[in-house]
């Protein structure tokens, strides 16, 4: 916990608590990096779904009805737990609903494509729900002046997490292929492994982090789910005051959509476009989570010394170079070079997101706002992979075109981030939080 001091955080939080927080981020990241990038993503198209010329669309769908699902309840959900200040718990309960769909994608065999679709919708639903609480936990922890470096500590040790889950999953691989075990019986094992230290290392995180909110009184009395759509209609309503929270998400749906092409499809781009072998993918998405976490903390200081819009949109230029390199290389060294870039823009611009949004919330609202948060990351993982799976079929497979199409929605992204003023709304976030005064 040396990357920044006690000053860094809020009154009466403790580094063993930041280090709690961050333990989410190590836990939940081999989720990402195994199921959704590096080997269950890859196994979908080519074991379970056998090449057929509508895998990748359908691995693109079933990401996408979780999405949806996610877009339609993760506001209210957001509203609830600020109310009931019920953060925590919603956090465990959601963590082990992942944890257990995830071990059942072991299930999955080639031929199960219904099978397999219904447990990614599931454990990727829960997966998100969780993502979003607990990034509603950073503006309680991190004070204004330091939210980037905090978020980009929690992201920058997520990758490691990430890391260890593909680091022990490989291994096994490795040893499996040694031992002439075919593919349909190696990958359900990468799943338990997945779950099991995505569970394991969960619990730290609810042995160390606090709820620091306090239930309303009045939402007690109604109900929560009243109480929360109410809150949640007056949010809407007043939409104008927020309006640069209302950029920022318009911002999100457009370059979160690239780095979801990025995040479920590098793995199925790398091996049917340029020829790596599934040994070679794990390999080269491990490297990728290592230069992620690298930009995650570098990024995360920067941040907060020369401003969150600079940050974020210097990332979004990387990105768009990555795409460029990706769609015309032909070589797996060009590739690599490809993926270094993602690497380093994956964290840090996750990352920026992250502590821009938390400068935009509300305080008595975080869980509220990074609900609408995460509904505009959510429809950004529809937009960008759909449409992706979309060109590459319309197209007979041309997943070059489709790699080069995803540059617009970064370009998008930068061209929505210029009128975000990030004074004016803090100013607006800090102004909703002041109660009114009687009349």
């Amino acid at each position: 916990m040396a990357f920044f001091s006690q000053d860094a955080l809020n009154p009466g939080v403790r580094k063993r608590e930041v280090f709690g927080w961050a333990m989410y981020d190590f836990a939940n990241s081999g989720y990402t990096t195994v199921v959704l990038t590096a080997v269950f993503a890859a196994y979908f198209v080519g074991g379970i779904a056998g090449k057929a010329a509508w895998a990748t669309f359908a691995w693109t769908a079933a990401l996408s009805v979780s999405y949806a699902i996610v877009m339609v309840t993760m506001p209210s959900i957001g509203a609830y737990a600020d109310l009931r200040a019920a953060k925590k718990r919603l956090l465990a309960l959601f963590t082990a609903a992942c944890v257990v769909s995830t071990a059942a994608l072991a299930l999955a065999r080639p031929g199960s494509v219904a099978l397999a679709m219904l447990l990614i919708i599931v454990s990727n639903t829960f997966y998100s729900y969780g993502e979003s609480l607990t990034a509603a936990f950073l503006p309680e922890l991190a004070r204004e002046h330091s939210l980037g470096k905090v978020s980009g500590w929690g992201w920058g040790f997520g990758y490691f997490g990430g890391m260890l889950a593909l680091g022990l999953c490989l291994g096994y691989v490795i040893w499996a292929q040694g031992q002439g075990i075919p593919a349909a019986q190696f990958v359900p094992v990468t799943m338990l492994i997945t779950a099991v230290l995505y569970g394991a290392a969960a619990l730290v995180t609810f042995r160390l982090l606090r709820e620091r909110a306090q239930p309303d009184p009045q939402a007690l009395r109604q109900g929560g789910l009243k109480a929360s759509l109410q809150q949640l209609h007056r949010t809407f309503a007043h939409a104008r005051q927020f309006r640069d929270f209302v950029w920022l998400m318009a911002c999100a749906v457009c370059y979160q959509g690239g780095v979801a092409v990025a995040v479920t499809l590098a793995a199925i781009y790398a091996e049917t476009v340029i020829g790596f072998k599934q040994q070679e993918t794990m390999v080269l998405i491990f490297v990728l989570n290592l230069a992620a976490a690298a930009g995650a903390f570098a990024w995360g200081y920067l941040q907060d010394r020369v401003g969150h819009k600079l940050a974020l949109g210097s990332t979004l230029v990387g990105w768009i170079a990555t795409c460029v390199i990706a769609a015309l290389t032909t070589t797996k060294g060009g590739f690599w070079w490809a993926a270094a870039i993602a690497g380093l823009c994956m964290g840090s611009s996750q990352s920026a997101g992250r502590a821009l949004a938390g400068m935009f919330a509300p305080p008595r609202q975080l869980a509220e706002f990074y609900g609408l948060w995460t509904f505009a990351i959510r429809l950004a993982s529809i937009v960008g992979p759909l449409s992706y799976g979309a060109i590459t079929w319309a197209t007979g497979g041309n997943q070059r075109l489709a790699i080069l199409s995803t540059t617009a929605l970064f370009v998008a992204g930068l061209a929505l981030l210029l009128p975000i003023d990030v004074q004016r709304g803090r100013a607006a976030a800090l102004q909703a939080d002041d109660p009114a005064p009687a009349g």
